[in-house]
């Protein structure tokens, strides 16, 4: 049985950590290296770090609109 890697939380990685590890994951399941029984592991965790980076990127954009409507 293939054991199930231990992720960082999330919320402990930053933004350009969680693209990085998006774009890993991405290439192993574009590729033949990902064990078929790990799959569903990685698509749990692709979900997690793809909501994670919406969420901050949301936040971002809604405090810049409130930084540039300050400025007018």
């Amino acid at each position: 049985m293939v054991e199930n890697p231990e992720f960082v939380p999330v919320r402990e990685l930053s933004y350009n950590q969680a693209i990085a590890e998006l774009e890993d994951i991405m290439k192993r399941m574009q590729s033949d290296a990902l064990d078929i029984d790990l799959l569903a592991c990685y698509t749990r965790r692709a979900t997690e770090l793809l909501a994670e980076c919406r969420s901050r990127l949301t936040a971002t954009d809604e405090e810049l609109r409130a930084i540039l409507n300050k400025a007018d």
